[in-house]
Parts: C-alpha cells; structure tokens; sequence
C-alpha cells in the first residue's frame, strides 16, 4: 500500500521506502506558476499539476512515474498572438547510480546513453525541477494561431527571374525531371 502524499518537493533518498511507493502530488500556486512562466518565456502557465509516485527498482535505483498536466500560452512564431495548448504527459525517470553519461568518441562525436529516462542517483530528488523541466521538454516547440501562415518571399538580382520556395524543396528537381517526362511520352 502507497505511503500517504507527501507535501515536501524535495525527497531525501535515504528517506525512500524500498518495500512501497512514495507518493507526491505538486501543485503550484499562482505565483509559483508566474516564476516558472517567466523561466521558460511563456505568456502564461495554469493548472499546473505534478503528481506520481518514486519506487524502488531493483536494489539500488529508484523509478519516478508521473504524470503532468498543465496550459500554456506561448506566442504564435507567425503572428506573436497568445496560443494556449493543453499538456498532459506521462513522465519518467530512473534515478541510479550506475547512469551512462555522455561519452565522446574517436572522432569527437558526443553519443548520448540509449535510455533517455536515466539520470544520477543524488542525495535528493527535487521534484520541482523535475516537474519544470519535464514541462520544459513537453511544450510546442512552433505554437502557431489556428490559421496563421508562413509568406512566400522572393529575393532576386534586377533582371533575373526569381526563385519561388517550391523550387528549392528537396524533390523539387525531380518533379521537374518526372513533368518533362511525361510530356515526352
């Protein structure tokens, strides 16, 4: 049976049951929010909640499971208009002492560790920055306002006939190739 919510955002490891689940629910308060709208750039942030549970896993790691929920508003990247969005998302993390760092190879490539949820056991588990950070890592990345488009713009030299953005996609060439071909046959 789940411990009782606990109250504190920041867990002591050594404070963790392993035999049965700690229990935390977060749920920011007005101001708290505005400090954390203001971290991330948002125009606003409400109905902010973090709540899950941490667990034993295995005998030295600890599972965080989680879910997030919150409203945002962020400008549109077109118009600069507030756009709301709704998150909900399931979170995870495995706090272990075994955690696979960033390792640089050969040829100077960073390779990141497989399991993205894996990070280092620490002393403490601070559920606001996981919480911040996890909401972070869920917002839109290019809120747009439901209708809001991209112009077409069209540099050239004087004289000279300009490039329309379709003709530099990709496939564009290709499309070109196929249309002459098919007028051939």
């Amino acid at each position: 049976m789940a411990q009782h919510p606990q109250k504190p955002e920041i867990i002591r490891v050594a404070d963790l049951s392993p035999k049965r689940p700690s229990v935390f629910d977060l749920a920011p308060n007005a101001e708290e929010m505005e400090r954390i709208a203001d971290g991330l750039d948002l125009l606003g942030l409400r109905k902010l909640r973090f709540r899950g549970e941490i667990r034993a896993e295995g005998r030295k790691d600890w599972l965080l499971q989680a879910d997030l929920g919150a409203t945002v508003t962020q400008p549109c990247v077109v118009t600069l208009d507030p756009v709301s969005t709704r998150i909900d998302t399931a979170v995870t993390r495995r706090f272990t002492p075994e955690h696979e760092t960033m390792i640089e190879d050969a040829g100077g490539e960073i390779e990141m560790p497989e399991d993205d949820t894996q990070e280092p056991l620490p002393r403490e588990i601070d559920l606001r920055r996981v919480m911040i950070e996890a909401l972070a890592l869920a917002l839109p990345d290019w809120p747009r306002s439901e209708g809001a488009e991209l112009g077409e713009m069209s540099v050239t030299e004087s004289g000279a006939e300009p490039i329309r953005d379709e003709e530099v996609k990709p496939f564009a060439a290709l499309a070109g190739l196929r249309d002459k071909l098919k007028k051939d046959d």
